[in-house]
């Protein structure tokens, strides 16, 4: 058993190879009933805990966690990774802290401009925390805030109240480093990827990184109108990877290695758009690309709600290239 196995053998988290991701958590409306957490926090590694959203979109039952809410525990205060989806959320995911440490929560990061990345910012904020954000992502929130913030009521119903719009307090266009306690934490802008201003938290001390939606592995990956996938690939290809990072932690799913996310990220972007320049060749047109073969990705959740739309953006992106 290597170094990685070892380690997350230790944990009990599963998704350790390359092999493929064990049977995920899609069908299970929760798993710590008594928060409103989807997870409760697990350490990571020595100080870096994270709470394990569902894979599966949002819902009432999810009280939408699902995605991951991680924070550091430097010593000289703590960083939280992803505000949350609500308020409540956040409110919860300080509590977990507060028993933990009795250090103080000095930053928050959003990791893009998603409604689980920034909705419990208004939470954090009147605490007193400031919120940190790439420029893109905070312009994008500020577009679609009330869109957002409309969806989540709908889904959240009465676990929805305290919630509001409140964009990050400070914003950053490369990169944002910040050395605190026993941790040198680079918040990057790596290049386009998943949504605009997607960023990664890099811990180069401990050779680990928050991903955020970069990378994903446990569920399909969702792509936007304005996801560029071969963007995103050469992103991947020329700064992501040369992190050479040891662990893993996505924007969705279980702590993991650079090999489970590069199968199920990078490679199903590549696959796809190999399918499409084929179906292309061969004069096929976008009903077609909906029928391109994805069944090596069959098991992942959210494949039925995401394949087939995958496919046709990548369709409309590669037509005129």
């Amino acid at each position: 058993m290597d170094r990685i196995s070892r380690f997350f053998f230790s944990l009990g988290l599963s998704c350790l190879t390359a092999t493929g991701p064990t049977s995920g958590s899609e069908d299970i409306p929760d798993q710590y009933p008594q928060s409103p957490l989807y997870q409760k926090p697990v350490e990571v590694i020595p100080g870096v805990f994270s709470a394990i959203g569902a894979t599966a979109p949002p819902t009432y039952e999810n009280t939408g966690h699902n995605n991951n809410l991680t924070f550091i525990v430097t010593g000289a205060g703590v960083i939280v990774v992803n505000a949350g989806a609500a308020n409540i959320l956040a409110q919860a995911l300080h509590e977990e802290i507060k028993q933990i440490t009795t250090e103080p929560v000095v930053l928050v990061i959003n990791e893009n401009g998603q409604g689980h990345a920034m909705l419990g910012n208004s939470y954090w904020v009147d605490q007193g925390v400031p919120v940190l954000a790439h420029a893109d992502a905070a312009h994008e929130f500020e577009e679609r805030s009330f869109q957002i913030l409309e969806h989540m009521k709908r889904y959240n119903r009465e676990k929805s109240k305290g919630s509001r719009i409140q964009g990050p307090t400070q914003t950053f266009k490369d990169h944002y480093n910040v050395e605190i306690g026993a941790f040198r934490i680079e918040v990057l802008y790596l290049g386009p990827s998943h949504s605009p201003g997607d960023v990664t938290v890099w811990l180069p001390d401990q050779e680990l990184v928050i991903a955020g939606d970069m990378a994903f592995h446990e569920r399909m990956l969702p792509i936007f109108p304005e996801t560029i996938v071969s963007e995103w690939i050469e992103t991947w290809d020329t700064k992501f990877e040369a992190l050479n990072a040891t662990y893993v932690i996505p924007g969705h799913g279980h702590p993991t290695n650079m090999a489970q996310v590069r199968r199920y990220t990078r490679d199903y972007l590549a696959h796809l758009r190999n399918q499409i320049s084929i179906l292309l060749e061969n004069g096929g047109d976008l009903k077609d690309a909906y029928y391109v073969d994805q069944s090596l990705y069959a098991h992942m959740d959210t494949f039925e709600q995401l394949a087939t739309r995958n496919a046709g953006q990548v369709y409309e992106q590669m037509e005129f290239e």
